[in-house]
C-alpha cells in the first residue's frame, strides 16, 4: 500500500495523518518533501502514525533526517499514534529516545500548549 499523507490543522498544530508504508523510494520522497515544505510556515507539526503499518531502514533514515529539519529550523516534530509494529521498530532501534512520541494525537498537540 502507497503512502497517503493527509495535512490538517488542530488547535494551531499542523498534524499529518500517514497512511501505508513508510520505505525507502517514492514513499520517503513524497514524506521528505512535504514535511520540508511544511517547515517553512509551520514550527509545530505532529505526524499520526496511526494508519502506518510498516517503516524499513529507509524510512527511518528520513524520520531521523526529518527531526533534523525541523530541529534545525527552530521547529518541533513530534509522532503519535504508533502502532504495536513502529513502536516495537523504535524500541528496538533506540530512536523512541531521539523522538517526542505520545500515546494520542491530542496529548501530543497539547504538548506544544505546555511547552509554550
Amino acid at each position: 500500500m502507497q503512502l497517503k499523507l493527509d495535512t490538517r490543522t488542530v488547535d494551531g498544530v499542523t498534524v499529518m495523518d500517514c497512511s501505508g508504508r513508510i520505505i525507502f523510494g517514492e514513499e520517503t520522497s513524497q514524506l521528505r518533501d512535504t514535511i520540508k515544505n511544511l517547515l517553512t510556515d509551520h514550527k509545530r507539526i505532529v505526524l499520526n502514525l496511526s494508519g502506518t503499518n510498516y517503516i524499513d531502514s529507509g524510512g527511518l533514515g528520513t524520520l531521523v533526517s526529518l527531526y533534523t529539519s525541523a530541529r534545525n529550523a527552530d521547529a518541533s516534530l513530534k509522532l503519535a499514534n504508533l502502532t504495536q509494529r513502529v513502536g516495537d521498530l523504535l524500541q528496538v532501534t533506540k530512536l523512541l529516545t531521539v523522538f517526542d512520541v505520545y500515546e494520542s494525537e491530542q496529548a501530543a498537540v497539547d504538548s506544544f500548549r505546555k511547552a509554550a
